[in-house]
């Protein structure tokens, strides 16, 4: 496994090393110990899964302390651009975002620490999106950005995106007072 660092502190960029045979293949998504050792030291309590069509977007989202949640993000099947901003006050960082593409083919993971306002836009059918959470989720502490803010200039490279409801009234980022 490769640790690879982003220009914002604490986004990490994780390539497991797949091994391929004329079965399929077969890579090690989850070590706590090699993790641990990259810095990685969040139990994660809670694994979750969506499923979505080409030009879904779901983000930007993020809970407020104390139920905060790091995020470990990999694609299975299909393809994402997939957007971390920086929410945390005192980062040099702050209001800048990320982008990756995660892919099935790719198999790149993403680690999100705490203080990050999370979303994903895919860029292809039948995505299957799987993500760890550190932290359980709690409906009284869930955030939600406003994912085309123009203040935070995000490219999601999809147009006419669908949306959740949530979604469509999220927070303007000059609006919001970030709790972290």
């Amino acid at each position: 496994m490769t640790i690879e660092t982003t220009p914002i502190e604490g986004l990490l960029i994780i390539h497991p090393k797949i091994f391929n045979d004329g079965r399929g293949y077969f890579y090690e998504s989850w070590n706590a110990k090699v993790f641990r050792d990259a810095g990685i030291d969040e139990e994660f309590v809670q694994d979750n899964q969506s499923l979505s069509q080409k030009g879904v977007l779901r983000g930007l989202h993020f809970q407020s302390p104390p139920h905060a949640q790091a995020k470990l993000v990999r694609v299975i099947s299909g393809a994402v651009l997939d957007i971390a901003v920086d929410i945390r006050k005192n980062s040099p960082t702050y209001g800048k975002h990320f982008a990756i593409e995660l892919n099935g083919e790719n198999k790149i993971m993403f680690f999100i620490p705490k203080g990050f306002a999370h979303g994903f836009a895919t860029l292809s059918d039948n995505t299957l999106f799987s993500y760890k959470v550190a932290g359980y989720y709690n409906k009284e502490s869930d955030n939600t950005l406003l994912w085309n803010d123009t203040d935070l200039n995000i490219d999601w490279q999809i147009s006419d995106p669908l949306l959740s409801q949530k979604d469509l009234v999220g927070k303007k980022f000059r609006d919001f007072t970030t709790p972290f």
